[in-house]
């Protein structure tokens, strides 16, 4: 198995959170977003991944270029450490929750879409840090909400083990954190990401502690 990763790439740390709470070893092959005026743009990465978006991950001969896919995947081939609940509303429930992050959140704060704002319609640095907190904080309202109000939630985003949903909730509490974010208002989000982060699995994911880290 190979990844194709960038250390602070949220969606490509959803995945290596999954392969790490696996124990499946894989190839992490990094592609750097901002050198060189993008590696995921080059022609040689394009043929992996036409999007040019990280993550692309490739096993055997089958390649895979969003994070949810890949995860479900991993979930499929791979169930011995189970990411997702037996039944059908627990499965539905950690979806919903990792699509908070990986479809309404995450998209709308994605690299092109930053670089859109500012190299096409010229809009300011700090209109352009606004435009992400208030997409940022609108979704972790959301999920906040989500987490508080079902009694599924256990000290993780769905009972006491690791989900899918889990795997999309750090990366994203780590992109809050970097842009100063004060992710201690949400009392749930903020318990998840503190139990999440004392768990090796997740610690070896971290963009600090990957090959290609700056």
């Amino acid at each position: 198995m190979r990844l194709y990763t960038y250390f602070r790439s949220s969606a490509a740390y959803r995945v290596r959170i999954a392969l790490n709470l696996k124990g499946l070893a894989y190839e992490a092959i990094p592609v750097h977003l901002l050198r060189d005026g993008g590696e995921q743009l080059q022609a040689q990465y394009r043929a992996i991944n036409p999007a040019g978006l990280v993550p692309a991950f490739q096993d055997d001969y089958l390649t895979l270029t969003q994070s949810l896919a890949i995860l479900e995947y991993i979930e499929d081939e791979h169930p011995k450490v189970p990411l997702m609940p037996k039944n059908a509303a627990g499965r539905a429930r950690v979806r919903e929750l990792a699509q908070i992050v990986a479809c309404d959140i995450h998209p709308v704060n994605n690299l092109r879409v930053l670089r859109y704002l500012t190299d096409e319609l010229k809009v300011s640095e700090e209109v352009k840090k606004e435009w992400y907190r208030h997409w940022l904080v609108s979704g972790l309202e959301v999920l906040e909400t989500h987490l508080a109000r079902d009694p599924s939630s256990g000290p993780l985003c769905h009972g006491h083990t690791p989900t899918i949903a889990d795997c999309c909730l750090v990366p994203q509490v780590y992109n809050a954190q970097r842009h100063g974010i004060d992710v201690s208002i949400y009392p749930h989000i903020a318990r998840i990401n503190t139990l999440c982060s004392e768990m090796p699995a997740f610690v070896a994911a971290h963009p600090s502690n990957q090959p290609d880290a700056e």
